[in-house]
């Protein structure tokens, strides 16, 4: 009975708390007008932002196309003023990603992958979209998710505290709450898209072109990620109905302001994409056989026939089919090699065995053993790594498995990691990417045909039809820019 009335005791202290937290986190949502329930202030919301920038630019690289970028800074600088709020400063990146995708930071960071940039058909498409994720910001929809997250965590460590049974999952519910909130909901994803045709439409734009890229949005394969950063349906739902929503929406401004002509900016726009980057970028690593190059950094290294790699932009991951074993390649930002090793290897709280000094292929090195206690039934996990010099970059290697299947797996570990090598093959230093080549039809036809008279191979039709939002039956004029890739 004490015991009970302890516990009951700290349930309505914890709910006390939330009911205060409640009662003082209201604000004034600048969209709506209503108050909603805010633990973030606008100032913690542009740390935040300021925060995560510099980390998203890390990760993924910025990629260079000014005119591009003077546009978006341009037209997004024009649509803030007529936001609700046009007090926020906001900032624009395009991102080095092939992934189609755009996504808002809370405190006006917005960011562009020069992937759905490629797939933008004209400027209203662009803008449309650069609307949508504005309108994420100034609905604050990332600032309400963070402060739905915050109340989340308070009600589960209130549980965790009260009952000793809840507290053993309190870990595992805690993880969940962050995938919870992982995506926009489906009222924020209306409530965007209203506001990217209200703002794109005030400053000129026709935002049914916006609804147009919807259609791109439908045909993408919802289980795709690459190059590590989620696609935009991985982050926004299923488009659904809101192409017709974001059309009906785009006509009831059009009859409401005064404008004569509305913008799609088609040809200027094309011309923009013309050399773009498209697809994944080999200087920023490729695979030929088992060998994983890269000509940026001026690296290789050979990898175990069979396994999968995965060349993320912060690290590069290697593993059987089987997934009894992982190898994780990645660099330290550290001043040495000895700090490298030392830091890394604190970092991950390895209980390290055996340290020595070595070289790979005439570069310094320390290799390390270390293990690592599980909760899981197999026991520990071993771990081997690497730590290369090559002349003060520091190169680091990890390969990872259960201790009772380490040792089968050792001698592919050993082999990678002994095998890493400078790069200086000519040919392999110089490959470059595809490029996006905006080029003119000719003749009228059907896509398919102009395709053929343009080079294009048949294991390519079907991509850059998607590319340019067309069916390869679709009939088109001369004089039409289409874009393809080479």
């Amino acid at each position: 009975m004490k015991r009970f009335v302890k516990g009951h005791n700290i349930i309505l202290t914890v709910f006390s708390i939330i009911a205060i937290a409640m009662l003082s986190s209201c604000a004034v949502n600048p969209v709506t007008g209503r108050r909603q329930l805010m633990f973030m202030s606008e100032r913690q919301e542009i740390r935040m932002g300021q925060e995560y920038d510099p980390q998203i630019i890390s990760a993924f690289g910025l990629y260079e196309n000014p005119p591009l970028l003077a546009l978006i800074e341009e037209k997004g600088a024009e649509m803030a003023k007529i936001s609700h709020r046009p007090e926020l400063e906001y900032h624009f990146r395009i991102l080095d990603s092939p992934v189609i995708n755009a996504f808002a930071v809370p405190g006006g960071f917005i960011y562009f992958t020069r992937g759905i940039l490629a797939q933008f058909n004209n400027e209203a498409e662009m803008i449309g979209v650069l609307g949508h994720e504005m309108g994420h910001i100034t609905a604050r929809h990332s600032a309400s998710r963070a402060s739905r997250q915050q109340l989340g965590q308070i009600l589960l460590i209130g549980g965790m505290i009260a009952s000793e049974e809840f507290a053993r999952y309190g870990q595992v519910a805690m993880a969940g709450m962050e995938l919870l909130f992982l995506r926009f909901s489906r009222d924020d994803e209306r409530e965007s898209d209203r506001l990217g045709v209200e703002y794109s439409s005030k400053i000129g734009y026709d935002a049914r072109e916006m609804a147009n890229f919807f259609e791109v949005l439908i045909k993408m394969n919802l289980a795709e990620e690459r190059a590590g950063i989620p696609n935009f349906l991985s982050t926004h739902p299923d488009p659904g109905n809101r192409f017709n929503d974001v059309r009906q929406d785009a006509e009831k401004w059009q009859e409401e302001l005064d404008i004569e002509e509305w913008q799609v900016n088609e040809e200027s726009y094309l011309g923009m994409l013309d050399g773009m980057v498209y697809g994944d970028d080999p200087r920023q690593g490729y695979v030929d056989g088992n060998v994983f190059y890269h000509p940026e950094l001026e690296f290789q290294f050979p990898f175990p026939s069979g396994w999968e790699l995965e060349n993320a932009p912060t690290q590069v991951r290697i593993g059987p089919p089987d997934r009894q074993a992982l190898i994780v390649f990645s660099i330290s930002g550290q001043a040495s090699l000895e700090e490298a090793a030392q830091t890394t290897l604190q970092q991950l709280e390895l209980n390290v065995q055996e340290t020595r000094r070595t070289t790979v292929n005439g570069m310094p090195a320390i290799a390390a053993t270390s293990t690592q206690p599980t909760q899981e039934q197999d026991g520990n996990i071993r771990v081997l790594s690497y730590f290369i010099d090559d002349d003060g970059t520091y190169y680091v290697f990890h390969g990872v498995s259960a201790e009772a299947t380490f040792d089968g797996y050792a001698k592919q570990f050993e082999s990678t990691m002994n095998n890493f090598d400078k790069l200086s093959d000519p040919a392999r230093l110089n490959v470059q990417p595809q490029r996006i080549s905006i080029r003119r039809v000719e003749s009228a036809g059907t896509l398919s045909d102009i395709f053929r008279a343009m080079g294009v191979p048949d294991d390519k039709m079907d991509e850059f039809a998607f590319l340019n939002n067309m069916e390869l039956t679709e009939p088109v004029p001369a004089g039409k820019l289409l874009k393809v890739a080479n």
